[in-house]
């Protein structure tokens, strides 16, 4: 595989002192993201339009209406319909969501429903992606709702420990959508990752120093 370093460093963050703590430290973009010990829900409207209105990097909303599993109902992918657009109306430049069938796929017909409300917005399919039951099929169908880059830790705990099936997956994807690492990702870790795997964008709660350790490789 050729070496490939990495270009976007994105930041999970769940306060506003946050954002401004990754955005000084180098990062290209946060995910701003409800409370984060629960996995992160969608982040509340005055807390977003606050990010948009003072961050000069990139805002990603996370949307999300519970903690828990994936498989929505139709009141809740209505509640995420209106929070994509409370989002894209506060000026976000970027959505990371992601719906699952009982079956383990991913729901296209929902996916379908939720991405046209957010067009022209950026879309990542965020790490329910980890729970499919076949990520390579996943990924093609992904590629066909045209969703811009998927959030993974390859199906394993870590990014480190899923590296093997990053890598597959930065491979099957080419040009297509973007692999995003994500995973117990830090400073010490994500010049190595890089390596074993090709991927060119990682994500992080523990994003501190991270820019730096890319910069100096």
């Amino acid at each position: 595989m050729a070496r490939r370093q990495v270009k976007y460093v994105e930041a999970a963050v769940d306060t506003f002192a946050s954002a401004l703590a990754a955005q000084h430290d180098g990062v290209s973009r946060i995910e701003l993201c409800g409370p984060l010990h629960d996995g992160g829900t969608t982040p509340s409207a005055g807390l977003i339009a606050r990010c948009c209105e003072k961050l000069l990097v990139s805002v990603n909303v996370l949307i999300r209406p519970r903690a828990g599993d994936f498989v929505y109902s139709d009141d809740e992918i209505e509640i995420m319909k209106r929070d994509i657009a409370v989002a894209k109306a506060l000026g976000v430049d970027c959505v990371a969501m992601g719906a699952l069938t009982a079956d383990g796929e991913v729901d296209a017909a929902r996916m379908a429903d939720l991405i046209s409300v957010a067009t022209p917005l950026r879309v990542v399919f965020h790490k329910a992606f980890d729970q499919v039951r076949d990520q390579d099929e996943a990924l093609e169908l992904l590629v066909s709702l045209q969703v811009n880059a998927i959030l993974t830790s390859g199906g394993a705990a870590t990014a480190a420990e899923g590296a093997p099936k990053l890598a597959q997956l930065v491979e099957r994807a080419g040009d297509r959508v973007r692999i995003v690492a994500g995973g117990k990702i830090t400073a010490r870790s994500v010049v190595a990752l890089a390596g074993a795997t090709g991927v060119t964008a990682v994500h992080a709660r523990e994003f501190l120093g991270i820019s730096a350790a890319i910069a100096a490789d």
